[in-house]
């Protein structure tokens, strides 16, 4: 099967798009960026495929079953699909812990490896419970899931024999996990399908669609991309393993993105984890015009993430939390670093924690503005992409601030924003082939706009 490959290689997460010759996205893959790029890269391509098979299997299971019990089974498959793969890694994970534990413990080392094989055989154990289609995981990566489990089983562990260090048993999850989610499970596609199909059929719901779920896994599991051409971009563009033909700005990757999703689309607001950008464009979906943010990290999502460290908090939690405030905290400092203080400064005087964070939020919102001016201002129809634009308390102060400025306004945001950027390098990569956009930065030069 013939498709193009996006990658964005973000501060925070690298997304990996598949499109086919049609260009209709088939795969999304997305992963924690690491410091080797090479390696993010290629993981979130492998999430990419993946997703293309499974939405390729939807297919082909709908095609041969018309059934209602054909579109339950789907998320089954791919909950058992997940079940596999997490085990394989916790497997990695608890292997990687007791070798650390073997080096580096000089007393008591018998007791904390104990202590481990009880901690991994309860998150064995638990692990069902993380992949059913009725529940909803707080993250999608391995180490989110895997530490919010390993953690409180050690902080129980610690509080009921005080031979434990909880320090020393977090300290020896820190010293693996790095090894274990930078390692590849793609390799083990077949295998992990196929235990998933196995433990569907046994469900008595599906046992009577076990030959059509055979079938279609078997055609999913002989089936070969070949891949034309793949575009990178993001943060991180310059450490791709790909030739400087096949990397483009951020800039026009968000800009063809945002009008691939929404036509209609003619001012683009993108806030990443290191950076903010306001973007103009036209009916084609070439940059006009844009403005990015200086090197300071008030205006992007690494602002979020000093906050959530300040408060303890992981950061999936701050939007929800700002959410319940009562009154928005207006924020005085626009650094980072200050923020912080004013943050622990405003706590200790009483004031909610949930509305401070909605000042703060509406703190970031205020530095996109100030960016958006600058760019042009804002044309109907806008569109708000990013990291950030998954935070609903984010959303609800460009909605508040959008309207305050220039009046009521259609604002899309996508439930796959995050992709964005992705969607317009694998545009890119597939026009490019054609010819359509081979001298596109020239184009951008000749309209006026400066690359960044």
């Amino acid at each position: 099967m013939d498709c193009y490959i996006g990658i964005d290689l973000g501060s925070t997460t690298t997304k990996a798009v598949y499109l086919d010759a049609q260009e209709n996205i088939i795969g999304r893959g997305i992963t924690n960026s690491r410091s080797n790029y090479d390696l993010a890269c290629q993981i979130a391509r492998e999430e990419a495929e993946i997703s293309a098979r499974f939405g390729i299997l939807k297919q082909e299971i709908l095609a041969r079953e018309s059934s209602d019990h054909s579109l339950d089974v789907l998320p089954w498959i791919l909950c058992k699909f997940k079940l596999a793969q997490h085990m394989a890694q916790l497997k990695s994970l608890r292997h990687e812990c007791t070798t650390i534990a073997e080096r580096l413990l000089t007393d008591k080392k018998a007791k904390y490896q104990g202590a481990l094989q009880e901690i991994f055989n309860r998150m064995e154990l638990e692990a069902n419970k993380l992949y059913s289609p009725d529940v909803s995981n707080r993250s999608d990566f391995f180490r989110d899931l895997a530490a919010v489990q390993y953690i409180n089983l050690a902080e129980e562990l610690a509080s009921k024999d005080k031979d434990y260090s909880f320090d020393r048993l977090v300290g020896i999850f820190d010293s693996s996990i790095l090894k274990v989610e930078s390692q590849s499970y793609a390799k083990d596609f077949d295998q992990y399908l196929r235990f998933a199909r196995e433990e569907v059929v046994k469900l008595p719901e599906f046992a009577k669609l076990k030959t059509k779920i055979e079938t279609a896994t078997n055609k999913i599991i002989d089936l070969k991309f070949n891949v034309i051409n793949t575009i990178g971009t993001g943060y991180g563009r310059q450490r791709l393993p790909f030739p400087k033909h096949q990397i483009r700005s951020e800039i026009l990757c968000h800009g063809l993105g945002a009008h691939a999703m929404f036509p209609a689309t003619r001012t683009v607001l993108d806030i990443g984890g290191q950076d903010t950008k306001a973007i103009q464009i036209d009916g084609e979906g070439i940059v006009t015009n844009f403005q990015m943010n200086d090197r300071c990290a008030a205006g992007c999502g690494r602002y979020l993430g000093y906050i959530a460290d300040e408060m303890n908090m992981g950061i999936q939690e701050l939007g929800p939390m700002a959410m319940k405030a009562t009154t928005v905290s207006k924020i005085n400092s626009t650094c980072t670093v200050f923020a912080g203080a004013e943050l622990r400064e405003r706590l200790s005087l009483g004031e909610r924690r949930e509305d401070i964070l909605a000042g703060l939020h509406r703190a970031i919102i205020l530095r996109a503005m100030s960016l958006l001016a600058r760019s042009g201002g804002i044309a109907s129809e806008f569109t708000f992409t990013g990291g950030v634009a998954r935070n609903e308390a984010a959303v609800k102060a460009l909605h508040k601030l959008v309207e305050e400025n220039y009046g009521k306004m259609k604002i899309n945001i996508s439930a796959d924003s995050i992709f964005t950027g992705a969607v317009g390098a694998a545009l890119f990569a597939k026009r490019d082939t054609r010819g359509d956009l081979a001298n596109v930065d020239l184009g951008q030069l000749r309209r006026g706009a400066v690359e960044e």
